[in-house]
């Protein structure tokens, strides 16, 4: 598995799923876990959606 999320893709990532996750204590509501994808493709620098694409946005 090669990454292929960037800095500032992975940054924004991370807070998009914290966010996203702090929503399930918030709001009592179930679409919070959906934070859970954009967290780990972001913690773990890969995402399956940029393969059929081809896109990549790490630095070359």
């Amino acid at each position: 598995m090669q990454a292929n999320v960037g800095g500032a893709d992975r940054l924004v990532r991370i807070i998009a799923g914290l966010i996203l996750l702090s929503l399930v204590w918030l709001v009592p509501t179930n679409w919070g876990w959906l934070g859970i994808v954009p967290l780990m493709t972001g913690l773990i620098r890969w995402c399956p959606a940029y393969l059929p694409f081809g896109l990549n946005s790490c630095k070359r």
